[in-house]
């Protein structure tokens, strides 16, 4: 990948279903997972995104996005959050090019 970009997640019991909602919020999309023990980096090409939900689906009717922080320890790209999701872009995505 040469724009990775995404969070990582600390290691627990919700891993796993956090993954799948990201895999669900981004087909076409290759979403490469890289454990390293104490954490999983998820990662994509240029932006990738995950909604309440999506995430609502995979770990109950009551998560909220805001719980996300939690189980983020950092994340690559720039991160943009909303009531309802959070999308990681390349830091170059959405600038404006000026001649």
């Amino acid at each position: 990948m040469r724009n990775p970009v995404g969070p990582v997640l600390r290691m627990g019991d919700e891993v796993e279903l956090i993954i799948a909602a990201i895999r669900e919020d981004n087909p076409g999309t290759e979403i490469e997972v890289t454990d390293r023990g104490a954490y999983v980096r998820v990662q994509g090409e240029e932006q990738i995104t995950v909604t309440e939900q999506t995430l609502r689906r995979y770990l109950g009717a009551d998560y909220q996005i805001r719980s996300f922080g939690g189980s983020m320890s950092a994340f690559s790209g720039r991160a943009i959050t909303t009531s309802d999701s959070i999308t990681w872009q390349s830091v170059g995505q959405g600038k404006a090019v000026t001649a």
